[in-house]
């Protein structure tokens, strides 16, 4: 059986679908990508997909698309997307089995 690439939990479908409805006017999806920053490397990079390029990957969860980064894939293959709320913040919250190490404050990752 395939792996798959990203999943999203019940609430961070949800999120999304809340952002693409609200903000997300003209939107192809949400773009999921990682940057290289921060002390441990890499930081994981959403923004609206306004548009769709020969090398992303396009991956559907339901009611949401996913415009994934071709370069992202191996570091983030398995990650499961979630959507946590509490008193103080709200954030997605990336649950990846490829993760070594993450800093401190946790704003980035190495695999």
């Amino acid at each position: 059986m395939e792996q798959e690439i990203v999943k999203l939990t019940p609430a961070a479908a949800a999120r999304f679908r809340h952002l693409l409805e609200t903000r997300g006017s003209g939107a192809a999806g949400i773009r999921l990508g990682i940057k290289t920053t921060g002390c441990s490397g890499y930081s994981y990079a959403l923004d609206f997909a306004r548009d769709v390029g020969p090398e992303d990957i396009v991956v559907r969860e339901g009611e949401v698309t996913l415009v994934l980064d071709a370069e992202a894939v191996p570091l983030i293959a398995g990650t499961e997307i979630d959507w946590a709320e509490d008193r103080i913040a709200a954030r997605f919250v990336f649950h990846n089995p490829n993760e070594k190490a993450r800093c401190g404050c946790g704003e980035s990752f190495a695999v």
